[in-house]
């Protein structure tokens, strides 16, 4: 039927340009609007992974996969687990029994954020929904017995939030990828059997704003046939229109090909790069997945999250912020403080934040730290420290007779002087009052 409907799909005329399955077309396709001016997004790592809880999501691999293994995971599983005991085995206590999607997507809708991206897949195999192509190693048929990906949409829908899904291309252990692999990528059984059905089917039945793809490393574009599934998601899936991508879908691609570009997990480039990108980071500094044993002092504090956000945002980025959640289903309360926290920060100064783009500056570091950005015709100044005067000298705005200075939060007018005719400027700050995440924002407008 799916095969069908991708056949019917291709055979109705469009008007509007299609793309072909090569990257000189597909990278020229214009990324869909909505997702530069969201600006913030929350990415949830949370799978059969979840329920050993220890060192990271890819847990199964450091065990069992590579060679030697890490000696950790060996004696965590000798101690505490019956000689034996294999990794599938832990589906049946990924319970999810607290699980309320309606509360994760206040908590989410609460943070500021504006789209949400839950792993579908990881490179485990499991799928948090009921894929015919994943018998017995799903949310449907093991474990929560429930559509984790189709729950978690609804809530998050009804919040006005878009919704993406992480699918990992490759899966450590599919005796079809294996295969394949020993094969030199020669053969593609795991793409056609597996992934590609797999894809089509996720895409026609949850409809994502955004595909997160990963695990593409191991093999080239051609293997994984990339340029013909985001030929047929760009030109005739339900999603055509508002589908978002990035750059994971082959050995070589990233940084180079695709929607925006990831290039590596936690990327933070030095200047403003020319293609939009994402920074995709963790609360959890030590995993992505949750953990039973991690620490505070492992954690990212609030203001090292809103810094880590403000200069994304300058450099013309998105920011996406990962929390992993229990495998019964909760957020653990520390990861709902720092979100809230986000949320709070954003409530003032996201006027700073969403819709906007880089300024001709994008820093400086006169008095203190100064991320800018801008939007229509004003300048916002974010300081990520506190001055430790009552006094912010900023070099790079040229002032002019009708410039005027505010601080996000308080209309009222803030007095300021100019440096010299060149510009700059030196601006009368009020007692700074309480921020979350400790940073201010300063608005300007009438700026040259």
């Amino acid at each position: 039927m799916l095969a069908l409907w991708f056949l019917l799909g291709v055979l109705v005329p469009h008007t509007a340009a299609r793309y072909t399955a090569d990257w000189a077309s597909l990278d020229a396709r214009p990324l869909p609007p909505w997702y530069d001016q969201a600006k913030v997004g929350i990415f949830v790592h949370w799978g059969v992974f979840s329920v050993p809880g220890f060192g990271s999501e890819w847990f199964w691999w450091h065990w069992q996969g590579q060679q030697p293994p890490d000696q950790k995971c060996v004696s965590y599983m000798s101690k505490n687990y019956p000689p034996g005991f294999s990794y599938p085995e832990f589906a049946p206590q990924f319970h999810a029994q607290f699980f309320n999607p309606g509360d994760w997507a206040d908590i989410f809708k609460a943070s500021g954020a504006k789209y949400v991206v839950l792993t579908a897949k990881h490179h485990e195999g499991f799928t948090n929904w009921g894929s015919p192509n994943s018998w017995n190693w799903n949310s449907v048929d093991t474990g929560p017995h429930r559509d984790l990906v189709g729950d978690l949409g609804e809530a998050v829908r009804n919040r006005s939030l878009h919704y993406g899904l992480y699918n990992s291309l490759y899966e450590w252990f599919n005796p079809l990828y294996l295969t394949d692999k020993k094969n030199g990528f020669k053969t593609q059984e795991f793409v056609i059997n597996k992934l590609l059905p797999e894809l089509y089917n996720m895409v026609v039945r949850y409809r994502p704003d955004l595909i997160w793809s990963d695990g593409d490393w191991d093999a080239p574009d051609t293997y994984w046939n990339s340029t013909e599934f985001l030929a047929w998601l760009y030109n005739d899936s339900p999603v055509k229109d508002t589908i978002v991508t990035n750059d994971r879908w082959g050995a070589g691609c990233a940084c180079k090909h695709g929607g925006y570009y990831n290039c590596e997990d936690k990327y933070t480039p030095g200047q403003l790069p020319k293609h939009k990108w994402e920074k995709c980071t963790s609360v959890d500094t030590l995993s992505w997945g949750y953990r039973r044993n991690m620490k505070m002092s492992e954690l990212m504090d609030l203001p090292s999250i809103i810094e880590d956000l403000v200069r994304t945002v300058a450099l013309g980025g998105n920011y996406l912020l990962n929390v992993g959640p229990t495998p019964d289903g909760m957020i653990p309360a520390v990861f709902e403080e720092r979100l809230r926290g986000v949320g709070a920060w954003l409530q003032i100064n996201g006027e700073a934040v969403y819709a906007s783009k880089p300024w001709r500056v994008q820093t400086e570091n006169t008095t203190v730290p100064v991320w800018y950005t801008s939007k229509g015709t004003s300048v916002y100044a974010t300081m990520i420290t506190k001055p430790p005067k009552l006094t912010l000298l900023l070099l790079g705005p040229k002032t002019s007779a009708v410039t005027k200075v505010t601080l996000l939060g308080n209309s009222k007018p803030l007095p300021w002087s100019p440096v010299s005719p060149g510009g700059g400027l030196t601006v009368l700050l009020p007692e700074l009052p309480y921020a979350p995440g400790q940073a201010w924002t300063l608005k300007l407008d009438g700026i040259l």
